[in-house]
């Protein structure tokens, strides 16, 4: 298992000789909306030039469904597997070609291959957001996706133990702070901690998150585990 952060929520996941991306945001497209938000960090264009087997968007905000960078995947001879729940499937579904839009709401598990993915629930500004649990090579890992610290996410949780969570920390726009998302992780149960959504729209210091087993993650680079 290899995972790449890709900058705010973005991760690639690759396993089973798959590529599995997931809320890639490598543009500059959130300023459109906000232009306090401009990216600090250059955009790879490496990662542009991707050809994933499945992308995965947990909701649907710019930086989550990020026409921009979704173009360069959505060629037209992609045939991936695409999975997001209902308002970012309604965006996703206007890409033409031969993809596999799947609708991925709290709940849907897909197999694909030896991979399982699992949708779980997020407290979040879109109503239909989603986590995503990722179970490969035997183990699992959570990404949270955008969301609050909420006892209906805990309760959509199936009963697994985590490799790793992955959740943000930048406390604005319905997401937790580092406060929380220390309690968050810890509450998981999961053997380490990897904060995300800090560092491109602003100066957040990722050391205020705080988890007995953390690993702060760096730009393009592999997250690397101990075991």
């Amino acid at each position: 298992m290899k995972i790449t952060w890709l900058g705010q929520a973005g991760l690639l996941f690759e396993t089973d000789g798959k590529k599995i991306v997931i809320d890639p945001y490598l543009s500059n497209n959130v300023t459109t909306v906000n232009p306090k938000n401009y990216r600090r960090v250059p955009v790879n264009e490496e990662f542009l030039a991707l050809r994933p087997d499945v992308i995965i968007c947990t909701h649907d905000h710019l930086d989550h469904v990020d026409k921009e960078t979704l173009k360069y995947y959505f060629t037209s001879d992609a045939k991936m597997l695409v999975l997001a729940p209902s308002n970012a499937w309604d965006i996703l579904r206007q890409y033409k070609g031969d993809s596999n839009y799947v609708r991925f709401n709290p709940g849907t598990t897909w197999t694909e291959g030896k991979v399982t993915l699992r949708a779980v629930y997020a407290e979040h500004s879109d109503p239909t957001a989603i986590g995503v649990i990722l179970t490969a090579e035997g183990r699992n890992y959570y990404i949270t996706g955008d969301t609050l610290y909420s006892e209906r996410v805990f309760e959509s949780l199936p009963d697994l133990p985590l490799k790793a969570v992955f959740l943000p920390i930048n406390g604005v726009g319905n997401n937790m702070n580092a406060t929380d998302a220390s309690a968050f992780a810890a509450r998981t149960g999961a053997t380490y901690a990897v904060p995300l959504h800090f560092g491109l729209f602003d100066n957040l210091d990722p050391h205020a998150f705080t988890h007995p087993r953390r690993v702060i993650p760096e730009f393009y680079q592999e997250i690397c585990f101990e075991d």
